[in-house]
């Protein structure tokens, strides 16, 4: 079971280390994970998906909130959340095979972000399943290289962390 973690934490150096080590000691993998700078810059959000029970990432957050530098922490239910990743996709595109590509970004609604007499590089903002298909649906083209962020989460309505 995938489970979402949000984290405020002090933008200091070294924060980062600490946590993902508490994950390591209990010997289970992170599944994704994302750090970014809030609205106010001393402070920074740590997304993290895990794929575990309950009781384990309980005591997860149990032993992140002992942690100096972390202001909050806040398991989001997925069916409470709204969850992004961003993928640049770059595949081989021909003059033969260029409008099948561009076919599959409007229905996905991907944008191009480059292009190349060999290839373009694609871009888009989804859900992880999204992102998945629409990486399988451009795999016949050839796929030369893919990057993707991990997961940005928030809750839904009026709830903040």
């Amino acid at each position: 079971m995938k489970q979402t973690i949000s984290v405020l934490v002090e933008n200091q150096a070294g924060v980062l280390n600490r946590i993902t080590g508490l994950f390591s000691r209990r010997a289970f993998n992170i599944d994704s994970l994302a750090v970014g700078v809030t609205d106010d810059p001393s402070i920074s959000r740590i997304t993290i998906i895990v794929d575990s029970g309950n009781s384990v990432v309980e005591q997860v957050e149990k032993q992140l909130n002992k942690l100096i530098e972390v202001i909050k922490v806040r398991t989001i239910p997925e069916d409470n959340m709204i969850g992004r990743e961003l993928v640049l996709l770059k595949v081989n595109a021909t003059n033969k095979t260029r409008q099948d590509i561009m076919t599959i970004c409007d229905i996905m609604g991907a944008k191009v972000s480059d292009i190349s007499p060999s290839s373009m590089t694609l871009e888009l903002s989804d859900t992880p399943d999204r992102i998945d298909t629409f990486e399988a649906m451009l795999r016949p083209f050839s796929i030369l290289e893919v990057v993707r962020t991990g997961v940005i989460a928030l809750q839904k309505g009026g709830g903040k962390i």
